[in-house]
């Protein structure tokens, strides 16, 4: 008994070393227009007070606008949610409220491009301005490129001169992004199949499992490439979505084959058989037996498939496949250093640092929760 105790809190620790790592990605990514904007934060001159990033904050000027602007939300969102943390009464009532008015200025306010240099603005007309900790906007020249992390770049400048460090807090987005909406969407597709073919067996299970098959025999990662390549000769404007149907497409197969696993093991279990035998709808059986008992094997697969997915957008990127310039990207970041990886080493080394804790956080999160959840461990 103490053995396993010992055994669960060592998990324990694992996955919230995990979960730590997991915590401060997710809120650099959160942040970012707050950490790395080269809009002030608050602007103050004849007129009065402004604050110029709020429009780029709600109506976002970048290629791949959705995903900022998602994010942006969200950090509204968990604001609201720590405010109501302290109300007693009403709590989800009042957080459906402000959901739903927090949504409402990303839908009426315009975009605009500003190209404005606002640092050099406030150096000529003295206005008083507060900027964010790096002044530095993903997009925008910042310095010379290929300047080593100084003070003023912490990690240096890429190929045309961008800071490397606003690029990285805002390439996280978009591998949270395609990581965990990805993974979701093949947990979606894969799961009832899964539990279809595993409860039914039979013609729908081999038909099933001979598709599953002819797609494991193509390797995984050229089979991305191929679709990749496909959806970059139809011209769609943004890539991000695109990587996340495409890695879904390819990742449900894992899913579908734990879950039939799972499905076949327990569909002859007594308390399934007591279901069949009462007469209970098989879409309840489904819903209500087998996918609550299989959640477990769920939850311990998700953490490792989002590390994979977001290293096969890195994968991609890294090969010109992926997410599409000027949009940051740490495999973006990483193919700029390719010609000569010694000479631009802060290329290498900062977005090489950013996935390996990345990738461990979440490989450490499914290992805690492996381990904690799992019977067989």
């Amino acid at each position: 008994m103490t053995t396993m105790r010992q055994k669960i809190a060592r998990a324990g620790v694992i996955a919230k070393i995990g979960a730590i790592a997991l915590m401060v990605l997710g809120a650099l990514a959160l942040m970012a227009p707050l950490l790395a904007n080269g809009r002030p934060l608050l602007w103050r001159d004849e007129t009065g007070i402004t604050f110029p990033f709020l429009r780029t904050f709600f109506a976002s000027d970048a290629p791949e606008a959705k995903v900022d602007e998602f994010f942006n939300y969200l950090f509204l969102l968990t604001l609201c949610g720590a405010a109501l943390s302290f109300c007693r009464r009403w709590k989800k009532t009042i957080l459906l409220i402000c959901a739903i008015a927090v949504a409402i200025p990303f839908f009426t306010t315009a975009r605009r491009v500003d190209k404005r240099d606002w640092r050099q603005l406030a150096e000529t007309t003295g206005n008083f301005a507060v900027f964010a900790p790096i002044p530095y906007g993903p997009f925008e020249p910042a310095d010379r490129p290929y300047l080593k992390p100084s003070r003023k770049h912490l990690c240096g400048t890429d190929e045309i001169g961008r800071d490397v460090a606003s690029r990285l807090i805002y390439g996280a987005r978009v591998s949270l992004a395609v990581g965990i909406l990805s993974t979701l969407l093949a947990l979606l597709i894969g799961t009832p199949i899964g539990l279809l073919c595993g409860y039914f067996g039979g013609k729908l299970d081999l038909f099933t499992m001979r598709i599953v098959e002819m797609l494991l025999c193509f390797p995984t990662f050229l089979l991305l490439l191929i679709l990749m390549s496909l959806g970059a000769d139809a011209h769609m404007e943004e890539s991000v979505p695109l990587l996340v149907g495409i890695i879904a497409l390819t990742g449900w197969i894992g899913f579908a084959t734990l879950v039939r696993g799972e499905a076949l093991r327990l569909r002859t279990a007594p308390f399934i058989e007591s279901c069949r035998v009462s007469g209970v709808p098989v879409y309840r059986i489904l819903l209500t037996q087998l996918l609550p008992n299989v959640a477990a094997v769920l939850v311990i697969a998700y953490p490792f498939a989002v590390a994979g997915a977001i290293l096969a957008e890195s994968s991609l990127s890294f090969l010109g496949f992926g997410v599409r310039p000027p949009t940051a990207s740490w495999g973006n970041l990483l193919r700029q250093a390719f010609d000569n990886p010694l000479e631009y080493w802060h290329l290498t080394l900062f977005p090489g640092i950013a996935l390996f804790l990345t990738v461990i956080g979440f490989n450490f999160t499914g290992e805690g929760l492996r381990k904690i959840l799992d019977v067989k461990a």
